[in-house]
């Protein structure tokens, strides 16, 4: 391959790299054999190492086997970020399975439909989780379920103290299909529970709204998850002195693969956070030291907000980077001051991923900060500009769908032959092209700009509205934090422009303030871009990993202007 010209900005990060053949447990041994004292996991306190970590693969793996778990089957993990969690997907790749991750907050109906779309005869989950499973039992294919308590890998005190608080709610298993994880079967030899994989089999399921908004199933093989893995740990430049904070849910594949996985395969340690509050997230950034602090805009925003990490040292502090949703600048610049404060040189830096693709497949430089640009591709992964209807690349400075070719590409969506006809297009170069739904441009240098998602562009007055681009400018305010921009039917413009905006003090919203925002935004965009009206909301609600749902807002004024009609 041909050195690409961008890499330049890259400095000493490869920009091809050998991917082997087999299995991830396959390249996870690599990790055990070549770091068997190092730690790999820390929990609450409790670590485990290398050697350690690949002793527990191989009992998960026994274990699931007895029960009859094999090649080819699902098991569907519905956990919190845990070891539990970790261990299975690896165990789960050494069966030769597939692993399937289930949000464990997700309602009845949505488990039903994911347990259901994949087919999964097997699953593990936690015992808070296990009634609503159990109240689903009839309408699934699930034959098995392993239950486990959070408790089990914390330090002894911590477990006492759980077991104590929660001795009143304690889940009672009374139905064979049902297995605590602790007592199950671990008598097996090795070789009854190992299946050699290649990189072209299906490895994992993870749930995505893709390009219609329908949830869907990701179908990611082994050479998927190890090559963007092993990508990832390429830019990062991540080793065994590593330390990344594994903030960012496994079940989402930004956190499995870039906070776990890539981890893992680095030699690094991963400190997991089963749960999120800003306040324990501010407590381990200060005992832990992470080199490596990964999250969504509102973590960091968030992390701004608490006095305590404002004045922590961070000199500690290698990558800081932020993905799943667009980095407001003014947001990057307040968070790189506060490091540059306390000791740090770390910059945070943006990019750009979906979940048809694993997740991250590009990201800025560490010290080449373009405003706006999402960066430049990963090794491996050819990224273009295209006429979203001609497939034609298109020139630099033009805006067009971002299409994607490379190892990190899905395989397609679980039994959606029609959705991933839709989005996994053959261009005339032969080539096998991810069409990501997203609007973005390339400069010159072939830095990556993202726009818009193309369903989410605005039309107003018949001119093309970035809602992401009004959110960076309305940001920009002083007095904003956050800030969601929608389109609302106009009967003169067809659409017009609206703003649901978070303060900093919620004291100040008024309609003097909408008037002061609105005049700073027309000074800075087009009138057709500018938002006819500002809505001040106390906190704008977000998804499950921490972003802006804009979704919740289009239905909340749809909701409100219907019944509006209506009288």
């Amino acid at each position: 391959m041909e050195q690409k010209d961008w890499y330049k900005f890259y400095g000493d990060v490869p920009y091809s790299l050998d991917y082997p053949e087999g299995s991830l447990y396959d390249l996870l041994k690599e990790s055990v054999k070549n770091h068997p004292d190092a730690v790999a996991y820390d929990f609450l306190d409790k670590t485990a190492t290398y050697s350690e970590l690949g002793k527990q693969i191989d009992e998960f793996a026994c274990i699931f086997h007895n029960a009859g778990f094999r090649a080819g089957d699902t098991m569907s993990i519905i956990m919190p970020t845990s070891p539990q969690g970790i261990i299975a997907f690896y165990a789960v790749n050494k069966l030769g399975g597939v692993a399937g991750f289930i949000h464990p907050l997700s309602t009845e109906e949505e488990m039903q439909h994911y347990l259901t779309l994949s087919q999964s005869r097997f699953a593990l989950t936690l015992d808070i989780f296990y009634e609503k499973i159990a109240a689903i039992k009839n309408a699934v294919p699930l034959e098995k379920l392993f239950v486990t308590r959070i408790s089990t890998y914390m330090p002894t005190v911590k477990k006492l103290a759980y077991s104590v608080i929660t001795i009143t709610k304690r889940v009672p298993l009374k139905v064979s299909w049902a297995i605590w994880l602790e007592k199950a079967d671990r008598n097996c030899k090795e070789s009854s529970a190992y299946v050699s994989s290649a990189g072209s089999d299906l490895a994992v399921i993870l749930y995505s709204g893709g390009t219609t908004g329908v949830p869907k199933g990701v179908m990611l093989t082994n050479k998927n998850i190890v090559s963007e893995g092993m990508m990832v740990a390429a830019w990062g430049k991540l080793d065994e002195t590593d330390t990344i904070l594994a903030i960012l849910p496994i079940f989402h594949g930004f956190g499995l693969s870039v906070c776990i996985n890539a981890a893992l395969l680095a030699g690094a340690k991963t400190v997991l956070v089963p749960k999120f509050t800003v306040e324990d997230v501010v407590k381990l950034i200060r005992k832990k030291k992470p080199t490596a602090l990964i999250g969504v805009p509102t973590l960091f925003k968030a992390l701004l907000d608490v006095k305590k990490f404002r004045e922590s040292d961070l000199s500690f502090l290698k990558m800081t980077f932020s993905g799943a949703d667009t980095l407001p600048r003014a947001l990057k610049e307040e968070f790189d001051e506060t490091v540059r404060k306390n000791g740090g040189s770390s910059v945070l830096l943006e990019g750009y991923g979906l979940t048809e693709a694993v997740t991250a497949i590009m990201a800025l430089p560490a010290h080449e900060y373009r405003e706006g640009s999402i960066g430049l591709p990963f090794p491996d992964m050819d990224i273009k500009i295209v006429d979203a209807e001609t497939f034609k690349e298109l020139p630099h400075g033009d805006i067009g769908e971002i299409v994607i070719n490379g190892p990190a590409v899905m395989k397609g969506y679980l039994n959606n032959p029609e959705e991933t006809a839709a989005t996994l297009k053959v261009h005339d170069d032969g080539k096998i092209w991810l069409h990501t739904g997203d609007l973005g441009y390339r400069d010159s240098d072939g830095f990556f700009y993202f726009k818009q998602r193309l369903k989410r562009m605005i039309k107003s007055s018949g001119i093309n509205v970035y809602p992401s681009e009004v959110e960076n400018v309305i940001c920009r305010h002083e007095d904003v934090k956050f800030a969601c921009v929608i389109g609302v039917d106009d009967a003169h413009q067809m659409t017009r422009i609206k703003a649901f905006v978070e303060l900093h003090d919620t004291s100040k919203s008024s309609p003097e303030k909408e008037k002061e925002i609105i005049n700073f935004v027309r000074k800075r965009l087009i009138k057709w871009s500018c938002p006819r009206e500002i809505e001040f909301v106390e906190k704008l609600p977000l998804t499950k990993i921490g972003k802006v749902d804009f979704r919740k807002l289009e239905e909340k004024e749809y909701a409100k202007n219907s019944h509006t009609d209506k009288v």
